[in-house]
């Protein structure tokens, strides 16, 4: 090695980021590991890079003895006073062992070491910018399938989008862009490894953010979410400030807001619900759009019974129970509904119960319980 290798690793450090120093050290090590091939396990052998010259040196550090057992760890004193007069029993003679054409073999252990550290050090940049990206939402551009898994790359990396983060619904095509959210990011000896999903809920939540100003900021708060993924999802959110109507945020003017992120999700219907501390009026809120008579609370048991007008049980209910079954999950209650005709038939709310229960304010027609049920709902909302 010569002057012009040091300053090729001058360049390195500026271009890629990895200081000389730790450079030099590293193939200093790599080149202890090769001598200590050649002269024996238990020599102590020291390698010096000179900093300017790169010109390279090899010593063997041997004890000063009376008497020498181990040749390679050792050296008897008359022998040490030729290398230096001072030398003493006990003291450690440094002698320079360099073999002849190891500049070629440091020249080599060298280019493998600086290869080395350039790799871990762009593994670690890729690492760096893609751990910060955890739990957030990227765009990516769907590259292939690979058995179930999909490959979405993410601009300097493939992500993996495992069978289970896939929406059933969803079908990807090769070269698509597609919004994804980032559930991990693992460290690996090849590279950093980016797990993505379409179908967690906080890809939900993310798309409300980027989307709503008011969320963004904090002013506006979704308390909770739940999703099953390509059909429906219902979310709670709160108002840090009284003059914002945390559901008109979200939902945006005539739906600007909200349809943005429909379309994202490919039409994936949105029930946006205030978030109240009320749990009555939480859960009542939580079974839109079905309209609510009345709700019974254990807090307790964690658990509620809810009666809904006679001609919206279904809508209560949702097809294959996917309504109550949401706002199971956004509430964290167990939800027993029935119509107002099955609760009077079989007492399914007591006198005790009803004295303290949550009665909503219903003024309805009676016209609405002769009307054709698929005209004034979506199909997907009933059985």
């Amino acid at each position: 090695m010569n002057a012009d290798f040091i300053q090729a690793l001058d360049q390195i450090e500026k271009e890629k980021g990895i200081e000389k120093e730790v450079l030099i050290e590293a193939i200093e090590n790599s080149l202890i590991t090769a001598c200590k091939n050649n002269f024996g396990p238990t020599s102590i052998i020291k390698v010096y890079i000179d900093r300017d010259q790169g010109s390279v040196t090899v010593f063997a550090e041997k004890e000063v003895v009376e008497e020498v057992e181990d040749p390679q760890s050792q050296i008897s004193l008359e022998d040490a006073k030729e290398l230096n007069v001072q030398y003493e029993i006990g003291d450690v003679a440094q002698l320079e062992i360099t073999p002849r054409n190891f500049g070629r073999i440091a020249a080599q252990k060298a280019k493998q070491v600086v290869v080395q550290k350039i790799r871990e050090a762009e593994r670690d940049v890729l690492f760096n910018q893609y751990i910060s990206k955890e739990k957030e939402v990227v765009t990516g551009i769907v590259q292939r399938k690979s058995k179930d898994n999909l490959v979405v790359n993410l601009g300097k990396i493939d992500a993996i989008m495992a069978e289970k983060e896939q929406v059933k619904t969803e079908t990807y095509q090769p070269n698509e862009r597609l919004k994804v959210y980032v559930v991990e990011v693992k460290d690996s000896t090849k590279g950093p490894k980016v797990y993505v999903s379409r179908t967690h809920p906080d890809l939900v939540k993310r798309l409300f953010e980027n989307e709503v100003p008011e969320v963004h900021d904090g002013i506006v708060e979704i308390k909770s979410i739940s999703r099953e993924a390509g059909s429906r999802t219902k979310i709670a959110v709160h108002s840090n400030n009284p003059q914002v109507d945390p559901v008109g945020s979200c939902v945006g003017h005539n739906g600007s807001r909200v349809s943005v992120i429909v379309n994202e999700l490919r039409g994936e219907k949105i029930d946006i619900i205030p978030w109240s501390e009320d749990m009555a009026s939480y859960i009542s809120a939580a079974l839109s759009p079905s309209k609510v008579v009345q709700v019974v609370v254990n807090e307790e048991e964690k658990s509620a019974k809810v009666v809904v007008p006679d001609y919206q049980l279904s809508l209560a209910i949702g097809k294959e129970g996917q309504n109550a079954r949401l706002a199971a999950k956004l509430t964290g209650y167990r939800i027993d509904i029935k119509s107002e005709k099955q609760a009077n038939e079989t007492g399914f709310i007591s006198e005790e119960e009803a004295e303290g229960s949550f009665r909503a304010d219903l003024e309805y027609d009676e016209k609405y319980k002769k009307m054709d049920l698929d005209n004034l709902f979506d199909e997907d909302d009933l059985n």
